[in-house]
């Protein structure tokens, strides 16, 4: 990769840093800018997830105080996320890139549809549902599969952790948020150990990743939380839509 080209997955990886820490459905803007410099789906995947693990790192400190989850509980949630998310990575990495480049227009699909549907999804759950313990077994079931999903490509695991955690009775959205971050930053920390043993990260555009996602956490959170939360959502869902398009016609019309 040339410089101009790391500058522009720097900058994709600060965007979608202080996204996924306002609003979540940052990959959407990050994963398609490193796919667009050449690198292989399944390495870029794993690039980008290191960076996104960074990133929501940063993010962490602003809203430690927002996390008051019992202890006991919050080891077993943090555990699963855990387990799931080696299983999901392991699974990548089984996978074939052409097998994967296969699959990223309808994973896109899933995850721009989740992210459109999410606050009806969350408002729908936290209405017609009677809350359950965090660490019940149907809660760890489904964050389990969540962190496996999140292991595999991880777009849209934030809008979906949401969603859990209101069926599991967490209705103030700001603890809700600030426990996402925090599972996701396992989920995509996790996940990074067997990439790193299987060699799959381009370690020169994970770098610049890595850099603009920090900054992204610190400074780019901050900026997004000022900005109209409407505003946000709508500019994610155009470039999600766009995105899938393109895959779309990039892997089955174009090569037809």
């Amino acid at each position: 990769m040339n410089l101009s080209a790391d500058l522009f997955v720097a900058g994709a990886s600060f965007v979608a840093s202080g996204i996924n820490a306002a609003a979540g459905g940052g990959s959407f803007i990050s994963f398609p800018a490193i796919l667009a410099t050449g690198v292989a789906p399944i390495s870029a995947n794993a690039t980008n997830n290191v960076a996104m693990w960074l990133g929501s790192f940063a993010s962490t400190g602003s809203f430690r105080s927002e996390i008051d989850i019992p202890r006991k509980t919050l080891v077993r949630m943090l555990v699963t996320s855990a387990l799931g998310s080696t299983i999901g990575a392991i699974v990548l990495l089984r996978t074939s890139n052409a097998t994967f480049a296969g699959l990223i227009p309808f994973l896109l699909l899933v995850a721009t549809v989740v992210f459109v549907a999410g606050p009806a999804l969350t408002k729908s759950v936290r209405d017609g549902t009677q809350p359950m313990k965090l660490d019940s077994p149907l809660g760890l079931g489904l964050q389990f599969a969540i962190a496996a999903y999140g292991g595999f490509f991880g777009a849209a695991i934030g809008i979906l952790m949401l969603a859990l955690l209101g069926i599991l009775g967490m209705h103030n959205l700001r603890r809700a948020n600030a426990f996402k971050v925090l599972l996701a930053t396992v989920i995509n920390g996790v996940a990074v150990i067997p990439f790193v043993a299987a060699r799959v990260i381009a370690w020169e555009p994970a770098a610049f990743m890595s850099a603009g996602a920090i900054a992204g956490g610190f400074l780019g959170a901050g900026l997004v939380k000022r900005l109209p939360s409407n505003v946000v959502r709508a500019f994610v869902i155009v470039v999600a839509c766009t995105m899938t398009a393109y895959f779309f016609w990039a892997t089955y019309v174009r090569r037809s």
